[in-house]
């Protein structure tokens, strides 16, 4: 199924769900960030996805880091909320969906990093790369919240 973002733009389409979701600023002990490079639209991003009725949000990042990178993690901290009405995303199957996603710092604690379904490609990338990915805007700004070890977390 493909994707598409949209951040604020007169042509995105009209929404049609809303999404609770959790992501995950997961490093290492180099102080890497794990990311993967979605294979719906080729951008990198942090894992993350939807929350499910039996999950809390903080168990959904936990799960989602799981299933989309085979890597068991302990969330240790809150990078922010992150619920801008501009951004959109359209799937092909007809879902418009405007998303209300809460960003978490993990660390990892088992597992062995594998490919899933969701990803073309997985790695911990070092804070000079990141200029180097392409990434929609609204995971830099997750990532820079992140890296700028904000006393609160970011509420937006």
């Amino acid at each position: 199924m493909a994707r598409t973002e949209y951040y604020d733009d007169p042509d995105a389409p009209e929404p049609n769900s809303l999404v609770v979701a959790a992501s995950a600023v997961v490093t290492d002990e180099e102080g890497r960030i794990l990311l993967q490079r979605r294979w719906d639209n080729g951008l990198w991003a942090l894992p993350g996805g939807g929350m499910e009725m039996a999950d809390s949000l903080p168990g959904t990042a936990v799960r989602e880091v799981r299933e989309e990178t085979g890597l068991d993690v302990e969330i240790t901290g809150l990078v922010g909320t992150y619920t801008d009405p501009r951004h959109v995303i359209a799937y092909s199957d007809g879902e418009v969906r405007r998303q209300f996603n809460v960003c978490f710092t993990a660390r990892v604690v088992g597992g062995q990093l594998a490919i899933s379904d969701e990803s073309a490609e997985l790695r911990f990338v070092s804070l000079d790369e990141l200029d180097g990915l392409w990434m929609h805007h609204t995971q830099r700004l997750r990532l820079d919240h992140f890296l700028e070890h904000r006393e609160c977390p970011y509420l937006g």
